[in-house]
């Protein structure tokens, strides 16, 4: 059985500067996300977009999007296995190649997750769990380019 999992987003520009975009240069990139119940995520483009390279911008998110999803499919995934996980971080990046048309697209993506175990004995199977942790991931089954893990997994100091 397959289930339908609705979510809803307000995207509000922020970035008229008294003209709108009378100009390309005119307008600001700036922008808010919000949820209902949630702190909204101040946002705008890339600073070579001419964002404000203060805010988050929707490439930084897409990436936070996938690393946040591995993570949580991570955990799941490690808890049906028995490993205790104690630490976990993630030093992702991304390529996004610009076209001449002004457009572009994301090439790939590559996750980075530092994984810290409880137990020293666990480091192996802990490791191997990234794969299915990936086959499980919403995010990652819903992009067009690939993306890789180069998983490290440690354990805690006894």
């Amino acid at each position: 059985m397959n289930r339908e999992h609705r979510y809803a987003v307000k995207v509000s520009w922020t970035g008229n500067r008294g003209t709108g975009t009378s100009d390309y240069r005119e307008y600001g990139r700036e922008h808010s996300i919000a949820a209902a119940g949630k702190a909204p995520i101040e946002a705008s483009a890339d600073r070579s977009f001419h964002g404000n390279a203060d805010r988050w911008n929707p490439e930084e998110l897409l990436l936070a999007a996938l690393s946040e999803c591995h993570l949580l499919s991570y955990l799941h995934v490690a808890v049906r296995h028995g490993v205790v996980v104690v630490g976990y971080t993630d030093d992702a990046t991304g390529t996004m190649v610009q076209t001449k048309d002004g457009g572009g697209h994301f090439t790939e993506a590559t996750l980075r997750p530092r994984v810290t175990v409880a137990d020293p004995g666990q480091i192996d199977l802990a490791q191997s769990l990234h794969a299915e942790a990936a086959a499980l991931c919403f995010i990652a089954a819903s992009v067009n380019f690939p993306v890789g893990h180069e998983p490290e997994t440690v354990a805690a100091p006894q």
